[in-house]
């Protein structure tokens, strides 16, 4: 016989506390803490005095229901992060569709069902800016989410983060947990991933530009036309970011957190080369995708919430490409 499932009782969300949250020795779990967001967000959280709890994948597969619920009840943390995820650029995209959404989509469900069953106070899951239209009007604001078709190199991804944000704010308004979704915008800095396959436009252009340097190159290649447009935050900025949202905002529907700054791939792979010292000429291989004309995301929302990025596009990509020249052997 099957028992029936029990759910459990509803949040009891103290309202008089949910504006100014204090992560001063509280237990806050950062799920992806290995990652480009983990590593900065773990370091933004030390100074606000809370216990860290973190879990590697080779410990705690997130995608396994009953090993991530055994951890959360064994460490019953108080507040979520959940920045863990599967990502990569457009090949990757292309290449393991099945993956991008069966990985992603596990996580969310996971942790989010599992952050509802054993009460935790608030969680904040982590998308992305490709969640919206490939054509949304520019500047992208929230309400853009659903109203046209994805941009199809990234469509598998976008659909597991849309199922991901769509799950907190369900659990939001059927139990009243306080479950809220950032959407940023795309990201870059130290740690970030390198790899010219498997990796972003940006960090994947500084490892081209270093190699045509070290190799005595006077050409690079890049996909596309260069004319599509960009918005690139600084992680650490993110990090900033999402520990505000976290004391501090507390609806159901995600907020964009963006810079402010665009580019062309074209003029972002100037600034690059400016900073590295790369005299050479580029080639735009048209043959190959764009992606998304333009994506340039409406922060208007947490900037009148009293945030703001603080990086400019020059000073973080000096930042980046200086740990990349110390780091790229590792």
């Amino acid at each position: 016989m099957c028992r029936e499932f029990k759910s459990p009782p509803r949040y009891q969300l103290d309202k008089k506390n949910m504006r100014n949250i204090n992560l001063k020795n509280k237990k806050v779990f950062v799920a992806g803490h290995t990652g480009l967001v983990g590593k900065s967000l773990c370091k933004r959280l030390e100074k606000e005095n809370c216990k860290i709890l973190t879990c590697t994948k080779k410990k705690i597969d997130l995608r396994n229901f009953t090993k991530t619920n055994n951890w959360l009840k064994s460490k019953k943390p108080d507040y979520i992060f959940i920045c863990a995820a599967r990502v990569g650029g457009i090949l990757e995209n292309s290449l393991y569709p099945a993956d991008f959404i069966y990985d992603n989509l596990s996580i969310a469900t996971n942790l989010i069902h599992l952050s509802y069953k054993h009460r935790i106070k608030k969680v904040l899951y982590l998308g992305s800016s490709c969640i919206y239209p490939k054509f949304s009007k520019q500047p992208i604001k929230e309400d853009s989410l659903l109203t046209g078709s994805l941009e199809p190199t990234n469509e598998w991804y976008a659909i597991a983060k849309i199922a991901g944000l769509k799950l907190c704010k369900a659990y939001s308004v059927q139990h009243k947990c306080n479950f809220i979704s950032a959407m940023p915008t795309n990201l870059y800095g130290p740690g970030d991933n390198f790899d010219v396959n498997s990796g972003h436009v940006l960090p994947g252009l500084i490892h081209k530009i270093f190699d045509a340097l070290k190799n005595k190159k006077k050409t690079i290649t890049i996909w596309g036309t260069g004319k599509p447009k960009r918005e690139f935050l600084f992680v650490d900025d993110l990090a900033d970011a999402l520990v505000f949202l976290m004391k501090k905002y507390n609806k159901s529907d995600h907020i964009n957190i963006g810079s402010n700054q665009e580019v062309t791939i074209k003029n972002l792979a100037k600034i690059i080369s400016k900073v590295a010292n790369f005299k050479g000429k580029f080639i735009f291989d048209k043959k190959k995708p764009d992606g998304t004309p333009r994506k340039f995301i409406n922060s208007k929302k947490i900037n009148k919430l009293g945030w703001k990025s603080k990086t400019n596009l020059l000073d973080g990509i000096k930042l980046t490409y200086k740990w990349y020249l110390k780091n790229k052997d590792k």
